[in-house]
């Protein structure tokens, strides 16, 4: 019994663990790493478009391949600072996918070059 349970709290947590948001910063490559990024892509956009009734198998895809497409330009940024900002404004607002912080760290990074004139 006691096994059980050990071997039924071990899957668990690694069903939540592999279900969390993965940064890409200093991502290491390897296979359990890729899955867990796999894991919440699927997750998160499976959750973010079941809202709104585009839970076909179609959308769900074509969205998971570019979100993976951002993670993986994520990471590659070189102001990894400001990467770290982004990512806490949107998740902490719920936007937590690698899309949405990967066009806003675009964005950020080049409004910081601009500057006001006249």
């Amino acid at each position: 019994m006691k096994h059980l349970f050990l071997i039924t709290s071990f899957f668990v947590s690694v069903t939540v663990f592999s279900q969390s948001f993965v940064s890409p910063i200093n991502f290491v490559s390897t296979e359990e790493n890729k899955q867990s990024v796999i894991a919440f892509i699927q997750k998160q956009v499976k959750e973010d478009y079941a809202k709104i009734g585009m839970d076909d198998a179609s959308t769900l895809r074509m969205m998971e391949q570019e979100n993976l497409k951002a993670f993986k330009e994520l990471t590659t940024v070189t102001d990894v600072a400001l990467l770290k900002k982004v990512i806490k404004t949107y998740c902490d607002i719920g936007m937590c996918n690698y899309t949405t912080i990967l066009m806003m760290y675009n964005q950020q990074e080049k409004d910081s070059k601009k500057s006001l004139k006249w």
